[in-house]
């Protein structure tokens, strides 16, 4: 008989009572993903934060683990998924996806098991709310991957792989670069960002089977070397954010829930007049409030901060926070909305701003955290 060691050591994690987080304290986990090629980071680091105060504390390794440049969490906050962004995996030519429990006393991070990701060059992963699937996007090869949660929190064997293709031509192209993957509130649908071919691509989502199948348009063209890159939900669900790299744009889209498909309302820069310097948009997230918009600036170096209109969704620039270090690929806004931390990949610091809950401007709090070539930040209840 054969043994699966992986899904042993799953089960023991779960019959030693690892368990859901207690109710949030002023402590939050901090997980930090990180570049370890060309660097001396590990992987995965860990620090905390105090909500009352902003201070961070002391930064420890939490998992060794290649490139880990994109991090998700399991709704029951008792599992962490990184991808490792790179270009070969036992052998073949693609990333991998790894599974770890959260150890609730360290929070430590204990590797459960790892999959392929089926493409080069994983860079961005999601957790379906029911904790049932794992949805992430491969860069380099153009490709879109579902992997089944078990029971214990590994992943299974994959329920579906999909390689993009050049709608127009019908042929798959070199120059297809899926960056992001991101559900409806409903999750009945999946919309993909593909960098390379300028469109959001729309597929359903049957969470049951782990499939997706492609959707009727099958996609929206955001422009001609726009580079659509991450993807932000409104807390309402009717519409949604998208941060194009290329061509520092962010673009507003309202969701028709019914066909699942999405609409350009609004398109406006992410720098202020007069910046002719490069820059490459990252990240985009919206306040828990819905009141603000933010989007990081690689080249300008800071975060775009917008004000969200509640009936219709359109964007006011409000101004310009500098991240205080270089190329801050990534930033996370912590649950309360009182913190937003900007990850510098290129000057190995995470600095902590406060968030004005009246205005949505940031303002520095002195707090700076040293970490080795940071581009993922996610939050967990701390102790």
């Amino acid at each position: 008989m054969q043994i699966n060691i992986a899904r042993i050591v799953c089960l023991i994690f779960v019959f030693t009572g690892i368990t859901a987080a207690a109710e949030m304290s002023n402590n939050m986990n901090v997980y930090v993903g990180t570049y370890t090629k060309g660097t001396e980071s590990e992987g995965i680091y860990r620090f905390s934060l105090n909500l009352e105060t902003g201070r961070a504390g002391e930064v420890e390794a939490a998992a060794e683990i290649q490139d880990p440049s994109f991090l998700a969490v399991h709704p029951n906050q008792r599992y962490l998924y990184a991808v490792s962004e790179t270009a070969y995996f036992k052998g073949k030519k693609t990333g991998s996806v790894s599974a770890f429990a959260v150890e609730k006393e360290s929070g430590k991070l204990i590797l459960l098991n790892q999959q392929s990701s089926g493409g080069a060059g994983p860079c961005q992963l999601i957790v379906d709310s029911a904790g049932k699937n794992v949805l992430l996007a491969n860069y380099t090869t153009g490709s879109i991957e579902v992997l089944p949660i078990l029971s214990e929190g590994c992943l299974g064997e994959p329920s579906c792989l999909i390689q993009h293709k050049d709608p127009e031509l019908g042929v798959e192209q070199k120059t297809a670069h899926f960056h992001s993957v991101n559900l409806d509130s409903t999750e009945s649908y999946a919309f993909v960002a593909d960098l390379g071919l300028d469109r959001v691509f729309f597929y359903r989502f049957d969470a049951a089977k782990g499939l997706l199948t492609p959707n009727e348009p099958a996609s929206l063209f955001i422009g001609q070397k726009a580079g659509p890159r991450h993807f932000a939900w409104h807390p309402s669900g009717r519409f949604g954010y998208i941060i194009n790299e290329l061509n520092s744009t962010i673009t507003l889209v309202t969701l028709d829930a019914v066909k699942g498909v999405l609409n350009i309302k609004q398109t406006l820069s992410s720098l202020p007049a007069g910046f002719k310097e490069n820059n490459y948009c990252a990240e985009v997230q919206v306040h828990p409030s819905g009141k603000f918009l933010y989007g990081s600036n690689r080249g300008h170096d800071s975060i775009a901060i917008f004000a969200i209109e509640a009936e219709t969704g359109l964007l006011t620039a409000l101004g310009y926070e500098a991240t205080q270090g270089k190329y801050p690929r990534n930033f996370s806004i912590d649950p309360t909305g009182k913190y937003l931390l900007a990850a510098n990949q290129n000057s190995d610091n995470i600095v902590i701003f406060k968030i004005d809950k009246n205005t949505g401007l940031l303002k520095a709090t002195g707090q700076k955290v040293e970490v080795l070539s940071p581009v993922c930040i996610k939050f967990l209840p701390g102790r």
